[in-house]
């Protein structure tokens, strides 16, 4: 068994065993058994019909072609209509189809071309086509065939028939045409001119009728606005009142707030200095008895301990006092003990003992001398070409000041180092 469908646009036919009489079935689904049972195919499309009946001679003799669109179909919905279309056209192709449909509306056509006049069928197209309609209709439904519609498209001649049919209705157009635009031009000037009159009357009544208006609305909008403002005053007036009665009785239940307020912090502050005075009594005043005793015995304990102590750094003091006074009385006496044999020795040796002294300060003044060459960084030495140049000129410099040292000495003081020295009668140590 096979399993066949088909779309809307098309019906299937089965045929064979146990399909008598045969299933027609549009746009659905069938099975089909296999070498005892055949399935055929019909379109159900549409079919456009280009209809043209070429030099038909009308009911007066006059040849004419037309031109007509039809719409047909194979009705698929209604089995009768079905079951014939499968009688005469099963097996067929849809061009053998619209062939046939072609012939049998160009046929009816015809007919009804020569049952017409040229100016019945020029003038009045809708009928001919309900008539061709109609009469095709008809005959094709008993082939299965629906006609959708059909059309006129075209007629025309090779006399100029038609052309000729027309001039005299042109000329009776034309001719009505022209009257008419004349009839309608002067028509036109005299409503334009009267309705210009009738625009500058409406303008000027318009005009005047607004400025009434405008001056009705002034006077209205100028008592409106005196009342307006004269209502807003009093109003404004009401409201300062009122703000100002509503401020006063404000301050008013303000300054009563204050009394309550300042007479309830007033006994709130009498019970507070009455209870600050029993806690004061408990717990201040008694224990500031007790603290005041203790702390008169600690400061009575202090000052005899800072007496004590002041009177041991006295005491220490002057022992070190003493102490220093004996130690420098003791050198200032050695002091003068040994001024008093330096002294004697002076004015035992006299000269000698001032070379002694003088040669015992002679390195310190020959470290002076040369101290400050040692804090000189860089020295630029100039020979004229007839001396020592280098550190042996200043060295040579260096004694040569020394040796001039015991000439100063006795230019300052009188004395000869060199014939003290000679004269010297013992080593003074």
């Amino acid at each position: 068994m096979v399993f066949y469908t088909c779309g809307p646009n098309e019906a299937m036919v089965v045929s064979g065993f146990c399909r008598s009489p045969p299933v027609m079935v549009a746009g659905g689904r069938v099975f089909v058994l296999p070498c005892v049972q055949q399935i055929q195919r019909i379109s159900l499309n549409t079919l456009t019909l280009n209809v043209k009946s070429e030099k038909v001679y009308t009911r007066h003799g006059v040849p004419i072609s037309v031109t007509g669109i039809a719409q047909v179909k194979i009705q698929g919905q209604n089995k009768e209509m079905l079951a014939a279309a499968c009688q005469m056209f099963l097996g067929k192709t849809e061009n053998e189809v619209t062939q046939i449909s072609l012939e049998t509306l160009e046929g009816h056509q015809r007919a009804i071309m020569a049952h017409m006049t040229v100016e019945e069928i020029y003038k009045d197209r809708q009928k001919f086509s309900e008539q061709v309609f109609k009469v095709a209709s008809s005959d094709l439904v008993n082939m299965g065939i629906s006609v959708v519609s059909y059309t006129l498209k075209d007629i025309h001649d090779d006399q100029d028939y038609l052309h000729s049919l027309g001039k005299a209705r042109t000329a009776q157009v034309q001719k009505d045409a022209r009257i008419g635009e004349a009839r309608a031009k002067r028509d036109a000037g005299i409503k334009e001119a009267q309705a210009m009159q009738e625009k500058v009357s409406s303008q000027y009544v318009n005009e005047i009728e607004m400025a009434k208006a405008q001056r009705d609305f002034e006077l209205k909008k100028a008592a409106y606005d005196a009342e307006v403002n004269s209502r807003k005053a009093e109003s404004d007036l009401a409201f300062q009142l009122q703000v100002a009665k509503t401020k006063q009785k404000i301050e008013e239940q303000k300054v009563q707030v204050q009394v309550v307020e300042r007479a309830q912090q007033i006994l709130l502050q009498d019970q507070e200095i009455n209870r600050r005075e029993k806690e004061l009594e408990a717990k201040v005043k008694k224990p500031a008895d007790a603290e005041r005793y203790r702390l008169e015995k600690l400061a009575e304990a202090e000052r005899m301990k800072l007496v004590t102590e002041a009177e041991a750094e006295a005491e220490a003091i002057r022992v070190k006092g003493e102490a220093r006074a004996y130690a420098i009385e003791v050198k200032a006496r050695a002091d003068a003990e040994q001024m008093a044999k330096k002294a004697e020795a002076f004015q035992e040796y006299q000269d000698a003992a001032i070379v002694d002294m003088l040669l015992e300060k002679l390195p310190e003044v020959a470290e002076a001398i040369s101290k400050p060459m040692t804090r000189v960084r860089k020295i630029k030495m100039v020979s004229s070409g007839g001396s020592e140049v280098g550190a042996a000129k200043i060295t040579g410099e260096m004694l040569d000041i020394l040796s001039r040292l015991p000439e100063t000495v006795e230019k300052l003081t009188g004395i000869n180092i060199n014939q003290t020295g000679n004269k010297k009668p013992g080593r003074m140590s």
